[in-house]
């Protein structure tokens, strides 16, 4: 049998932009997406903690070290600049390996950056 578990998480991410007339998605910072182990065009689950909205979309590269997070399309009616936001990966994993399996958190500062690094909880 296999699980649905969490990957990865950006803890704490804030909304640098809001792109309405944009495609979709949700673009952010490279750099961020490589150490959270978030792969381009994945499925990502959004908390918006400032407002209470939740949503799925998919995450796209932003230019690393810009530590930009956009709101794009049709999720940029789901916050505001200045948002903070978890933004959430999930794996599916075989149920003898969740026992052992530990997330990767990344928790951000309000400058998107990661002065703790990341951690396995």
């Amino acid at each position: 049998m296999n699980v649905i578990m969490l990957k990865s998480k950006l803890h704490a991410a804030r909304v640098t932009a809001v792109e309405k007339d944009y495609e979709g998605s949700m673009a952010i910072d490279r750099d961020l997406m490589d150490h959270a182990r978030i792969h381009p065009f994945e499925k990502i689950l959004v908390a918006n903690v400032s407002n209470g909205e939740r949503f799925e979309t998919y995450a796209i590269p932003a230019d690393s070290g810009s530590k930009k997070i956009s709101l794009n399309g049709a999720t940029a009616f789901k916050g505001s600049v200045g948002d903070t936001l978890i933004i959430f990966t999930f794996a599916v994993i075989d149920e003898a390996d969740a026992k052992t399996h530990k997330p990767l958190i990344l928790i951000l500062d309000e400058n998107n950056e990661a002065p703790c690094g990341l951690k396995e909880i």
